[in-house]
């Protein structure tokens, strides 16, 4: 896990280390233990690196191999296996890292080595022969890469905030971003960001740059919601009953959890919330033999309405486990401070509330491990949101091609708020058709997936938890440079659980609660779901509250003007009513003010 940057000119310009510093200098924290830049002509390389893989000089990036360039940012699992297949092909290695395993794999290979990765990740290689960049991201967009245009060149890096260290970025607020910003509760899918100036590469493609300027993408990965129809699935026997799925997807979560495991060099813990996700993760690692598991748990006061720890649950796991645990208890008073921290560390506006705790609970586990794995994405690869079922039932027997109706079954349970009142909350100067609606729409629809559910399990999977909890568990956790892996979102177990039959989707992770069964406390398996309990930052009221409204009627919110005066003060008037909240219970004005906050932050710089 590392930061990378790099540039490339199509003018003539040279590039230089003085710009590419101030770039590594904004992802210090991603990468404290060794950096490095490499410089050719118009092309420029940087790499900030967290040791976790051959941790000798051997790793050190960027990384040469006579015309090959490489920065990279991540972790390829299947790593020692593709190692050994290029040595028996000839190559030759002089180190023990993944990196050099790019390099060859590209060597043998071209760009489509990326379908033989397993892992997530995001690099960049100049190829000195062909005079092109290569860029590539891994397919569930576990590792992030921004990049700009600029007037001849281009620049790329793991976070906005190193494209944004020299001043020459756009950054007017993108409409279409704001948009989704505000509809898909902070959700903008590539290639869109917030500001005009910055993109960001999709999941699962990889872009090659010429140096005359052109730009080519490629997607190399797409995922199918359909039923095997074959005897074979995946290399074996397709399930013909739901215990044969249920077994299959063990077995594919257990190699999941080994390999993430197994490609490091240091100790790997796991973050421990209480809730059946994290708590199966503890269960695979014991099954694999793991002894003395590290596992961290945070909580928070309690609100009146609401507990703000699940730390009896997560004792349980410790209890049955004999895990070497720590947990860690945060004050109210703590929370509101520290929230500047989290927003700076944020690469884009996010309004998960319990991005604080990650942050906070990273920046304690830093000090014990390098590497945790983390639940993120259990939730949508196997159906655990209440909207799931809405969404399936109102979508039941749609045509798969029926933009329309595939609209008005997903929209009321998911969209923060309509295109109508989208228009009449946000100033005239940023209006734009309903993007939302159209992106939404085109994705519910296409090919290879069987039924209403599946698509939707599929946007979500790809798409929508890409720019929330994956990006806030990256952003939160790579903070205090702390690697995190999320063995969920292991693209052959999505494989599995996006071709099971949608019956098996729709009870509230159905398929995980059959898994954990006998090997996580039952306390956990049929316990309610809830939210990542935070009451400070969950109630609008207070300290909390004054906070919000300082925000936005700050003379930098006034001077920007994306909301519309008369609404806002509605709901400054009435945080709580019942039309200040989303349809998945968010606070319409916690919304608002983080994106404020955010672009103060980061575009003003002012707080």
């Amino acid at each position: 896990m590392c930061g990378i940057c790099g540039e490339i000119y199509f003018d003539g310009q040279k590039a230089s280390a003085e710009r590419l510093r101030p770039m590594l200098d904004e992802m210090q924290r991603r990468g404290p233990d060794d950096e490095g830049i490499w410089l050719d002509g118009h092309v420029g390389l940087g790499h900030k690196r967290l040791s976790i893989i051959d941790l000798s000089d051997g790793g050190h990036q960027p990384m040469l191999d006579s015309e090959l360039s490489l920065v990279f940012n991540g972790c390829i699992y299947n790593y020692v296996e593709l190692r050994d297949a290029l040595i028996e092909l000839g190559h030759e290695f002089k180190s023990h890292s993944d990196t050099e395993v790019i390099l060859k794999a590209y060597r043998q290979w071209g760009m489509e080595c990326v379908q033989r990765f397993e892992g997530m990740f995001a690099f960049a290689i100049w190829d000195d022969d062909h005079h092109q960049l290569l860029i590539a991201r891994d397919r569930m967009g576990i590792k992030p890469l921004y990049y700009s245009l600029l007037d001849g060149g281009l620049k790329f890096a793991s976070n906005t905030q190193a494209l944004l260290a020299h001043g020459d970025i756009d950054t007017s607020i993108d409409p279409v971003g704001l948009h989704h910003q505000l509809t898909l509760h902070a959700v903008i899918p590539a290639p869109h960001t917030i500001l005009k100036g910055i993109r960001k590469l999709e999941p699962g493609h990889w872009m090659i740059v010429n140096p005359d300027g052109q730009i080519f993408k490629k997607r190399y990965w797409h995922l199918k919601a359909q039923r095997p129809t074959g005897v074979e699935f995946d290399g074996e026997a397709a399930p013909q009953n739901e215990q044969e799925w249920v077994d299959g997807i063990h077995r594919r979560l257990k190699e999941a959890v080994h390999k993430r495991l197994t490609a490091a060099d240091v100790p790997v813990g796991v973050l421990l919330s209480g809730g059946l996700d994290s708590s199966l993760l503890v269960a695979m690692l014991a099954e694999a033999g793991v002894k003395n598991i590290k596992t961290f748990s945070i909580g928070f006061e309690d609100a009146p309405e609401e507990k703000g720890n699940e730390f009896e649950f997560s004792d349980l796991v410790v209890e049955r486990y004999q895990t070497d645990h720590k947990k860690y208890h945060i004050s109210n008073e703590t929370v509101l401070p520290r929230l500047h921290e989290a927003v700076e560390a944020m690469a884009e506006p996010m309004v998960g509330q319990d991005a604080i705790a990650f942050y906070l609970l990273s920046e304690q586990v830093s000090q014990d491990v390098k590497v945790v794995m983390s639940g993120q994405g259990a939730d949508e690869v196997f159906g655990g949101y209440f909207w799931y079922p809405l969404m399936a039932e109102a979508g039941r027997g749609i045509d798969p091609q029926d933009v329309d109706a595939a609209l008005k079954a997903f929209a009321p349970y998911y969209f923060d708020r309509s295109h109508q009142e989208w228009l009449e909350v946000i100033n005239p100067q940023y209006h734009v058709e309903d993007v939302t609606s159209a992106y939404v729409g085109d994705h519910l629809t296409e090919e290879e997936a069987d039924e209403f559910l599946d698509q939707v399990l599929r946007l979500d999977v790809t798409t929508l938890i890409v720019d929330d909890p994956v990006k806030r568990v990256d952003n939160m956790t790579m903070a205090w440079g702390l690697e995190a892996r999320v063995p969920f979102l292991d693209h052959r177990l999505v494989e599995w659980a996006m071709a099971a039959p949608p019956q098996m989707k729709t009870g509230g992770k159905h398929i995980l609660k059959a898994i954990g069964r006998g090997i996580v406390p039952d306390e956990i398996i049929d316990r309610p779901k809830v939210a990542f309990p935070m009451p400070a930052l969950k109630y609008v009221r207070g300290e909390f509250y004054e906070f919000m409204k300082g925000l936005l009627t700050s003379p930098q919110a006034q001077a920007r003007g994306i909301f519309n005066p008369q609404k806002l003060q509605e709901l400054l008037d009435n945080p709580e009513a019942e039309n200040a909240f989303t349809a998945i219970q968010g606070s319409k004005l916690w919304h608002a003010a983080l994106l404020e906050f955010w672009l103060q932050k980061h575009v003003d710089k002012t707080l």
